[in-house]
């Protein structure tokens, strides 16, 4: 297990640079002058040729590529061109509130996917697979924004029993603070909340068919304890291996989310450095997302083993 985790950590070394790569290229590409969104319209020539010698912009992208990544090397990911702040402490007064974010939509994932995928599969064919499936197509088919919307308006709006925006510390106030997380976590999580489930009624539909499951009901077995301890325990594998891949989807649509709920998370964090063309700031919160993602799957690759005894490394 130890020379596979250090195997692993040392492939994400060349993972991260070509992304490091694409990204700033692709930063770069966009258009625009970085100058002109800090100063205004009204600057001169000579001021944006000022700041953009400060900012390092009058050299080839090759060099400024190098810089950032030999600075990146020792741990800075630079300062913001707007603020003059290091772009690890915004990022680290941001991270909170989307990690927090991301866990609550993955636990309200997991807790209605799998127990859904469970009935769908075990009652197939029925109406309660029917709904259950339909629901999860109509999750998978509404975008972020639509949903976020529509949460908006029925339990903000019109049933006031939730807040519509805003952010409140967890330490400042537990219960407030979980309040103004529902809707967001329940937008981010209903779509993998449907991935989860549909792929959890394909494996233990898979699982039914194998030899072991007939042996278990031959030999009287409860029909639960054979769903729940045999079917389960060998379907659950590849229901992991979907949920971390839906981590890069989860972080992805925190971008959208935490913007509709002003959530002031790492998505807003990208938007507003886009916007403002503060790159360093976006380059550092997107890496960092990469880089969690990465981890997140590298976990998912270790549970296994604690899943099924059967897999070796």
């Amino acid at each position: 297990m130890t020379g596979y985790l250090v195997r692993r950590l040392l492939q994400l070394i060349p993972v991260v640079l070509v992304v490091s790569l694409v990204l700033f290229m692709l930063l770069r590409l966009m258009p625009g002058d970085p100058t002109l969104a800090i100063l205004g319209q009204e600057a001169t020539e000579q001021d944006r040729a000022v700041l953009r010698k400060d900012l390092g912009l009058d050299v080839p992208v090759w060099q400024q590529f190098t810089q950032w990544l030999g600075d990146l090397a020792r741990g800075d990911l630079g300062t913001s061109w707007l603020t003059d702040e290091e772009v690890g402490m915004v990022i680290s007064d941001r991270f909170a509130a989307t990690l927090e974010l991301g866990i609550i939509a993955l636990a309200f994932a997991v807790l209605i996917g799998i127990p859904a995928g469970i009935l769908a599969a075990v009652r197939r064919r029925t109406r309660t697979d029917t709904v259950l499936n339909s629901g999860g197509l109509l999750a998978l088919s509404t975008p972020h924004f639509y949903l976020a919307a529509l949460l908006i308006l029925v339990f903000a709006l019109w049933l006031k029993i939730l807040p519509p925006s805003g952010y409140v510390p967890f330490t400042e106030d537990p219960v407030e603070n979980l309040r103004r997380m529902i809707l967001p976590a329940v937008t981010i999580g209903s779509t993998i909340a449907a991935v989860t489930m549909r792929q959890t009624r394909a494996a233990l539909l898979a699982a039914f068919n194998e030899d072991y499951i007939r042996t278990a009901e031959a030999s009287g077995l409860s029909r639960r304890r054979i769903v729940g301890v045999y079917a389960l325990r060998n379907a659950i594998v590849p229901v992991v291996t979907v949920i971390a891949l839906q981590i890069g989807a989860l972080m992805s649509a925190t971008v959208v989310t935490e913007t509709v709920f002003t959530v002031p998370g790492m998505g807003t964090l990208i938007v507003n450095g886009i916007f403002s063309r503060d790159l360093p700031v976006v380059q550092g919160a997107v890496l960092m997302v990469v880089v969690l993602v990465l981890l997140v799957n590298l976990l998912a690759d270790l549970v296994y083993a604690w899943l099924d005894p059967r897999i070796t490394y």
